[in-house]
């Protein structure tokens, strides 16, 4: 693609958080006793996350004030992980038992910061959720494990592109801890697994 076409100077952006090692493992479980059916596109563990905010393109240009403008310091605090739902239009999504206000605060601040830096922000509901799997319509949905502690102690600025995803900055603690215009590689970079199809 020519340097300085549209494309090139954008970003696809969302904020996100990351589950740690006990959460993924207590993803895993579930994606591994779905029953799933053929055609399904299952995220995997490399592309497993809860979205804060969806920031949609963003002009590299604006990328180093956008990641100081949304620093917001935070106490750590646990999700628990325990509910398989099947939503609309085939997806199937993890979700936290119950709301955490600490959560929710942290979303709230993120969104006012986005305002504040000339982002749109989504209005809908908040509906806190991990995406296991797409066009998954029909997929049963088993009992999940024991519910699972989620300690959140960090969020992370992610760039989207090519089904790949990667950190653009992290932030441990709500606290800035640096951005590059050519992201890192991420947390997770590779595209969902798509079940074969039976022959």
């Amino acid at each position: 693609m020519p340097a300085g076409s549209p494309a090139s100077d954008t970003l696809r952006l969302f904020i996100a958080l990351w589950p740690d090692a006990c959460a993924a493992a207590w993803l895993h479980h579930c994606d591994t006793v779905i029953g799933w059916p053929a055609g399904a596109t299952r995220e995997g563990p490399q592309r497993w996350h809860m979205t804060l905010h969806f920031l949609g393109a963003v002009p590299r240009a604006q990328l180093d004030a956008l990641s100081a403008a949304i620093e917001r310091p935070f106490q750590p605090f646990d999700l628990e992980l325990g509910r398989v739902a099947a939503w609309p239009r085939g997806l199937l999504v993890a979700e936290p038992l119950r709301d955490e206000p600490a959560l929710l605060d942290l979303h709230t601040a993120l969104g006012a910061a986005l305002h504040r830096a000339g982002q749109c922000v989504d209005e809908r509901a908040f509906k806190p959720h991990i995406t296991l799997a797409r066009r998954a319509a029909g997929a049963p949905c088993p009992a999940p494990p024991l519910p699972q502690r989620w300690a959140v102690s960090a969020y992370a600025l992610v760039a989207s592109a090519g089904g790949r995803y990667r950190n653009v900055a992290l932030y441990p603690g709500g606290v800035f801890s640096g951005s590059s215009t050519d992201p890192a590689p991420a947390t997770a970079q590779n595209p969902p697994a798509r079940r074969p199809r039976p022959r």
